[in-house]
């Protein structure tokens, strides 16, 4: 696996959740959490992959639970588009399914309630993608 960090990213229509691995792909942290409509989301985004310089770039894929696209899924993509006008970076979609609802389950497991923690949620479905993108990729190499 080659070595660099990685970032991921969980695009709901409010928040983004954002997510980053170590150098080595070891550990993975939250970041971020992002308001979707902000007008200088591209500017932010920027800002981070400045700051990151990531080798690899996560996006979660929303599919229903039988792997369809979901009506979410075009949002997700426009996104995708978006951070290919900023970057060169490679982008992968990542199946999301059960990234937030892991995360929710995380979070009230450690006593915390899901419902006042949304930015909390959405970052730690961003790490649930980047955590399952790198043993994927852990497995291919």
């Amino acid at each position: 696996m080659q070595r660099g960090r990685r970032i991921a990213f969980d695009y709901g229509d409010a928040r983004i959740g954002v997510a980053a691995s170590d150098q080595d792909s070891i550990l993975v942290s939250p970041l971020t959490t992002l308001a979707a409509a902000s007008r200088n989301l591209l500017k932010e985004i920027a800002v981070i992959f400045e700051e990151i310089s990531p080798i690899q770039i996560y996006v979660g894929k929303p599919t229903n639970l039988s792997g369809v696209d979901s009506t979410a899924t075009s949002k997700v993509l426009n996104f995708v588009e978006d951070l290919r006008k900023i970057t060169d970076t490679p982008i992968i979609l990542i199946d999301e399914r059960m990234s937030t609802v892991s995360a929710s389950r995380s979070l009230r497991e450690a006593g915390l309630d899901s419902k006042k923690s949304k930015s909390i949620i959405d970052m730690a479905a961003a790490v649930a993608i980047l955590e399952f993108a790198i043993t994927i990729e852990k497995g291919k190499s």
